[in-house]
């Protein structure tokens, strides 16, 4: 199937009804290289860890493979779909073979096209990510493509995700549009530049946040824009207090944030019932630490993709912050066991299926 080619616009099909999860994001192919010989080391400055290799010879690689049509958002779109959501995105490609590619893959996957821009003299956005034990690095290139808002009118979830440097304009667009929608329940999921630009620039859309999702470092560097020195723990650096954090996170708009933190899980707002031993309806903090692995991750990439679009879908069919925790890990988890970030994405019944099977001591901790 070949693709119509256009270069600002959107077409309109007037019969066509949108669907109810539109992600926005960028659309990318990722080439894995699995490195043989590397190895880490700790930057004592930074406390990064640094991903060393030998310079200026030739490497052996185990091998490489290609994934096509992914990124925060397309992620987000393939997982809602395959849990039974109708999924759309808004997201740009090139007019090239690899563009035609990843247009290909989405609809096999049951995600719309239909806002999907392909632009003559542009190319499609292709990354290299290096991949050593679980973890990878990852190297990026965005194409600079003009970005423009289609009519999206009777989407009930729209979930942003990451997008380029020069993609504020955009933002500003859409956040007039948000302005005269309420009703679309926005899920923000922040990549760089959107963390970047700071939460004044982007105000509007953390305020629309119905759910908002990052991990703990991310929350660190939010915040320092509205809570200052007051983010600083005893010992000079940004505080890894959970209730501090999802505090100046609500303060700045979202209704409900989520916080992740690798393999310690993930943290949230919970409405108490009598089944925790809470009074009804008074709020505390929740903490669900990852499902356990059925066997050693390969790679990571996507897992926190999967871990938030899984999430929001799961409060879209209606049901609770702690089902949806639940249903959010279990995808995660599933998602190291592929290469890639798409492969691993679960079914609704493959889900129910490992929350049967899960651990007597795999529940919901209150830590406040």
């Amino acid at each position: 199937m070949i693709y119509s080619i256009h270069m600002f616009t959107f077409k309109k099909k007037a019969a066509a009804k949108n669907p109810e999860f539109i992600a926005i994001g960028d659309l990318v192919i990722d080439a894995f290289i699995k490195l043989k010989n590397a190895h880490e080391v700790p930057n004592a400055e930074s406390g990064a860890t640094e991903l060393c290799m030998v310079f200026g010879t030739k490497l052996p690689f185990e091998f490489a493979e290609e994934v096509v049509a992914v990124g925060n958002s397309a992620n987000a779109a393939v997982s809602a779909s395959r849990l039974g959501l109708s999924t759309g995105l808004i997201a740009h490609v090139g007019d090239d073979e690899n563009g035609q590619k990843c247009l290909r893959k989405l609809e096999s996957d049951k995600v719309s096209t239909k806002f999907v821009g392909v632009h003559k003299g542009l190319i499609t956005n292709y990354h290299y990510v290096l991949w050593y034990g679980s973890e990878r690095t990852i190297l990026i290139k965005h194409e600079d493509f003009p970005l423009s808002l289609p009519d999206i009118d009777g989407a009930k979830w729209l979930y942003l995700s990451s997008l380029g440097e020069k993609s504020l304009p955009f933002h500003k667009t859409l956040m007039e549009y948000l302005n005269k929608h309420p009703e679309i329940k926005v899920v923000f999921q922040p990549g760089t530049y959107q963390i970047k630009f700071g939460t004044t620039a982007l105000a509007d859309i953390y305020k629309h946040s119905e759910l908002f999702f990052c991990n703990l470092e991310e929350a660190q560097t939010i915040l320092k824009e509205s809570m200052g020195e007051k983010i600083l723990g005893a010992d000079g650096k940004p505080t890894r207090d959970i209730k501090t954090l999802l505090d100046g996170l609500r303060a700045i708009g979202p209704k409900l944030p989520i916080i992740t933190d690798g393999p310690h899980g993930a943290y949230t707002y919970i409405n108490g019932h009598a089944d925790d031993n809470t009074a009804e309806g008074a709020e505390y903090i929740g903490h669900l630490a990852i499902y356990p692995d059925i066997a050693p991750p390969i790679e990571r990439t996507g897992a926190g993709d999967a871990f938030a679009s899984t999430f929001t879908t799961a409060i879209a069919l209606g049901l609770s912050v702690e089902e949806a925790l639940k249903w959010g890990s279990i995808n995660s988890m599933n998602v190291c066991q592929q290469i890639g970030a798409q492969k691993g994405l679960l079914s609704r019944a493959e889900i129910l299926e490992y929350i049967k099977k899960a651990p007597s001591d795999w529940k919901l901790e209150k830590i406040n």
